[in-house]
């Protein structure tokens, strides 16, 4: 497989040439905003459905940190991270700092003691969240068939938009082309047969890159990369299968199904197909969201409980109003601690009734923090977060018209 090297972004306006890889057929056998504003997407065409579906991934290049460097000019090209100053970890770091080694989920010290120069930029959400609905307007128009992951990240389902597979691949170099020259922004994005291969192809030439896995070439595409590019192998199973031997997708295709089956459960055939390339999971278009939350990193660690208490009653409100906002109800509380060793604690408790009331949610978040902190040890982060979504029951409704 023959790799390009990314282009370096231009200057705002400045037109560029993408790279492009595309894997050979002859030398191979071969990853909560609202919805975006209302848009006319591309009308599919009818096809037929035995054809290889058309699936691309996009992924904004480095985006918290790409949007400031758009929204001031003078930092272009040079390192900088996205966080706080003084403390917290790293939420996005430029590619000029992670030349430095710098990248996201670092503590900020450690960032600036491997660069030093670096600009440092408080997060704004509502200003990342502005870019990010530009950008899925766009996406939005190529078509319908949109599945947002992330605020920086969506897939599309061209399948029904291209008279032949080839044509999706013009559509994402126009689309990637397109999020430059209206917004500013570099993307990362994968052409290929399925998710899965999508979104790893679209991680292998960032930032700016457009890698393409044709039809048949998907195992072979994955042979050579480590098992841990592959969705469900996180570090646990990846020492799993260390223990076989097994360290590439390759070494990962050579253990039979049974064994995995054995080792993982039913996991183990996802795993198999993973393997193989094969993935026959939809382009969803809506989505409920699994859980909804709030964390803060303190600028100075609390160990009073008066004042830890004040800031969890402050984050059970906001969550519950987030709730009742998007008109679902939790069946799950959880709690969040981190000391200022880095030592994370989280507990969770399952509510008998879903709930969007922030009393019942900060008396299940009370009851998870008596007995998780540790009286007069310093808290550095502190988190509320609600699992397991569904529609509010008609009560719940009832009580909170009552509360109102």
């Amino acid at each position: 497989m023959t790799h390009h090297a990314a282009a370096p972004c231009p200057a705002p306006g400045e037109r560029r040439c993408w790279p492009l890889h595309v894997s050979q057929p002859e030398t191979m056998s071969t990853t909560i905003i609202s919805p975006p504003s209302q848009t006319t997407a591309m009308r599919p065409r009818a096809v037929p459905t035995e054809r290889p579906r058309t699936i691309v991934h996009v992924d904004l290049d480095a985006f918290y940190a790409s949007v400031e460097q758009v929204e001031r000019p003078d930092l272009r090209g040079k390192p900088l991270l996205v966080g706080g100053r003084h403390r917290g970890v790293v939420a996005a770091a430029s590619y000029e700092a992670r030349a430095y080694g710098v990248h996201s989920a670092m503590p900020m010290y450690q960032a600036l003691t491997l660069c030093p120069h670096a600009t440092v930029c408080h997060p704004r959400q509502s200003v990342y969240a502005s870019y990010a609905r530009r950008v899925m307007d766009i996406l939005y128009q190529t078509s319908a068939h949109m599945e947002r992951i992330s605020i920086d990240e969506a897939f599309l389902d061209l399948t029904y938009h291209v008279q032949e597979w080839d044509g999706g691949i013009e559509i994402a170099r126009k689309l990637q082309a397109r999020i430059w020259d209206d917004v500013g922004l570099s993307a990362s994005l994968g052409v290929a047969t399925n998710k899965l291969l999508a979104k790893v192809a679209s991680d292998r030439q960032k930032p700016a890159g457009l890698t393409v896995v044709r039809p048949g070439e998907g195992a072979s595409f994955l042979a050579p990369l480590p098992v841990n590019v592959l969705w469900g192998v996180g570090p646990v199973t990846a020492q799993r299968l260390d223990r076989l031997g097994v360290r590439t997708v390759a070494d990962l295709q050579e253990v039979p199904e049974p064994t995995l089956r054995d080792m993982f459960g039913e996991r183990g055939k996802w795993i198999w197909q993973m393997a193989r390339g094969i993935d026959e999971r939809a382009v969803v278009t809506e989505h409920t969201p699994r859980s909804m939350g709030q964390e803060r990193t303190f600028e100075h660690d609390i160990v009073d409980a008066g004042i830890l208490e004040a800031r969890l009653t402050e984050m059970c409100e906001r969550v519950a109003g987030r709730l009742r906002a998007s008109r679902m109800a939790a069946r799950t509380v959880a709690l969040k601690l981190r000391y200022p060793d880095f030592t994370t604690v989280s507990r969770q408790i399952r509510l008998s009734i879903p709930t969007n009331d922030e009393r019942t949610i900060l008396s299940a978040a009370r009851g998870l923090l008596v007995h998780t902190w540790e009286p007069a040890r310093s808290v550095r982060l502190l988190g509320v977060t609600v699992r397991d979504l569904c529609e509010p029951s008609p009560q719940i409704s009832f009580l909170d018209t009552l509360n109102e």
